[in-house]
């Protein structure tokens, strides 16, 4: 029987490669030194049950003065890695540590962390050696999203984790030097799947979406224990960051599910998000998914309503803007697009509504992109970085755009001795 997330670049790769001096068609961008680390599924054994639960592996590109010095992709060592799935730890209790850390990997207070929600980050050297699972000196006592948010002004990590069983939902906010200093709950009325949330210069916004854990799916050892419910309500869930303690404002909104946010800031009287919107997710089996596009979501916080508006109707998925712009009004952002073989990168201005378009040709899929800046100004003008696969060559590329031009062709196409499988997120990770 074939399993689709385990064939073609879905499947795994089988070897921890290093490679030195890579080639390159056009030329590296001078102002560019640093990593570019994306992070997704590679089960070790070969197999797994659903995409979602693949053994970590990162994929990084060092940059360095106009060169690409060296490529290298590494197994995350998680314990579930080394010492196979571990659900209790030896007091009985959830095991934290044991998770597949396979879905993101970011920077903060001088770590690099990677991510899963479902467990603990683990910390990475440069050359992405595991150092260990990362529980904030002992003060996090629950999983951690895969998509925290970092505050451009202040240099916090907000995030939040969930579990199956109460509490449900909880927030947390590290400070810039990685001090845990708030850790609260959030009521919601059951174990739904909280994969992204919203953070703007004065709130943090919660999506209570109607995808839940089934118990049953968990004890049958299916693919993910999740499922689409007719009956439980979606919101929003609106919270002050001057008052991490109070009260949550709920907005109700059609049922919908998101996996992605692109931004979302602050207007007078009212909260603007944007987000990748799906109509439902997993009614059937959860290998199956819908499809996502661009949608703008109005929390007016006078009278209680949400306004919801369709931007687009290409599909795409993976947003990203500028990160230096994180819940500020930034008026760009990227998605990526896999349409029948042929990739694309979309660049929206969520000033005006237009948008251009990046096509890489017919098979050759793009992965997300991370935004790489040019200058020290936040919005300014700035790189594209995206793996890319090559159906025909079955081998991948770092493939580097112009974001202010993102029609004309790369300006640079780093080629990497082995291909990247699909995955999920990374970052670009300059050394200063």
């Amino acid at each position: 029987m074939t399993v689709p997330h385990l064939t073609g670049n879905y499947a795994p790769v089988t070897e921890e490669v290093t490679a030195y001096e890579l080639p390159c068609t056009g030329q590296i961008p001078a102002e560019l030194t640093g990593w570019y680390l994306r992070n997704g599924p590679n089960p070790h054994a070969a197999a797994s049950k659903h995409w979602f639960l693949g053994d970590g592996m990162v994929h990084g590109v060092r940059i360095e003065n106009g060169r690409a010095v060296s490529y290298r992709n590494r197994w995350v060592r998680t314990s579930t890695f080394t010492d196979g799935a571990r659900g209790r730890n030896d007091r009985g209790e959830r095991d934290l540590a044991a998770g597949v850390a396979n879905t993101h990997i970011i920077r903060h207070a001088g770590r690099t962390l990677a991510l899963v929600e479902s467990s603990y980050p683990y910390e990475l050297t440069c050359d992405l050696d595991t150092l260990g699972p990362h529980d904030f000196d002992g003060k996090l006592h629950t999983a951690m999203t895969a998509h925290p948010k970092t505050c451009p002004t202040t240099g916090e990590l907000h995030f939040f984790g969930y579990d199956v069983v109460e509490p449900y939902l909880t927030y947390h906010r590290a400070s810039a030097t990685g001090d845990l200093e708030v850790s609260r709950h959030i009521d919601v009325p059951g174990p739904t799947m909280h994969h992204d949330f919203n953070l703007t210069a004065e709130h943090v916004v919660f999506m209570d979406l109607p995808v839940v854990f089934d118990m049953e799916m968990a004890k049958a050892g299916g693919g993910m224990p999740f499922r689409w419910s007719e009956t439980y309500q979606a919101r929003l869930g609106v919270l002050r960051r001057d008052d991490p303690h109070g009260d949550i404002r709920w907005f109700s909104i059609e049922p919908c599910y998101v996996f992605h946010a692109l931004n979302a800031h602050d207007e007078p009287g009212r909260i603007i998000l944007h987000v990748m919107r799906y109509p439902s997710m997993w009614r059937g089996q959860s290998d199956t998914f819908e499809e996502a596009t661009l949608w703008r979501w109005t929390i007016d916080l006078t009278s209680g309503v949400v306004r919801e508006e369709q931007l687009d109707d290409r599909i795409a998925e993976f947003p990203r803007i500028d990160d230096r712009l994180a819940g500020l009004d930034a008026q760009f952002g990227h998605a990526t697009v896999s349409e029948q073989g042929d990739g694309a990168l979309l660049r929206y201005d969520l000033h005006t509504g237009s948008s251009t378009s990046h096509e890489f040709g017919h098979g050759r899929i793009a992965s997300e992109a991370s935004f790489a800046p040019a200058t020290e100004t936040p919005g300014g003008p700035g790189y594209l970085m995206t793996y890319v696969y090559n159906t025909e060559t079955d081998l991948s590329d770092l493939v580097i755009l112009n974001a202010s031009d993102l029609a004309a062709g790369p300006v640079a196409t780093i080629h990497l001795p082995q291909r990247v499988p699909y995955g999920f997120h990374g970052n670009w990770l300059p050394d200063h």
